[in-house]
């Protein structure tokens, strides 16, 4: 608390302590103090996380939803086992912005074919709640062909996605 109190006094600058958090000195009273901090705070979070039945399920959602990501990724990067070989650090980059930019374009047509189906099912009758729509995953892969051939039509170019999908759709009113 001092530290905060001084640093906002403008008694002391916050390059001091990096600078004195950079000697890596473990004897340091500065780190020891900073260290002890974060400690406590992460000893509070835990006792937080194992009272908090919702916390936790909250975070194994989140944690299931990034998992999921990141399967979806790999399973996009098959090519030399998901693995960049090159060293240059712009093929690197190259490589990862293509994966994602791949991903994000599957995602997107994975969210159209959804909302179409959505749509079609809500069309015909089919009364569809917030909880049915909560499990939903645009990271679906069963109905692509990742070593097939893929033959592009010029002339037969798709409606723009605004016009292919007309929002919003109703919902059946169930709580949560």
């Amino acid at each position: 608390m001092q530290m905060a109190l001084s640093i906002k006094a403008g008694k002391l600058m916050p390059s001091t302590i990096f600078r004195k958090l950079n000697t890596y000195s473990r004897k340091n009273r500065i780190y020891q103090a900073f260290k002890a901090l974060g400690q406590v705070i992460r000893t509070l979070f835990l006792l937080k996380y194992i009272s908090d039945r919702k916390l936790r399920r909250e975070i194994t959602a989140c944690t299931n939803k990034v998992e999921g990501y990141n399967h979806f990724l790999d399973w996009l990067f098959f090519g030399k086992d998901g693995i960049i070989t090159e060293n240059d650090p712009e093929e690197q980059e190259k490589r990862l912005k293509y994966l994602d930019l791949v991903a994000s374009a599957v995602i997107l047509q994975n969210t159209i074919d959804l909302s179409l189906a959505v749509q079609e099912l809500s069309a015909s009758g089919y009364q569809i709640n917030q909880n049915q729509l909560a499990i939903l995953s645009p990271y679906m892969t069963s109905h692509i062909k990742r070593y097939g051939d893929y033959v592009v039509d010029w002339h037969n170019l798709p409606n723009p996605w605004e016009q292919a999908i007309s929002l919003p759709i109703q919902f059946l009113e169930t709580p949560i």
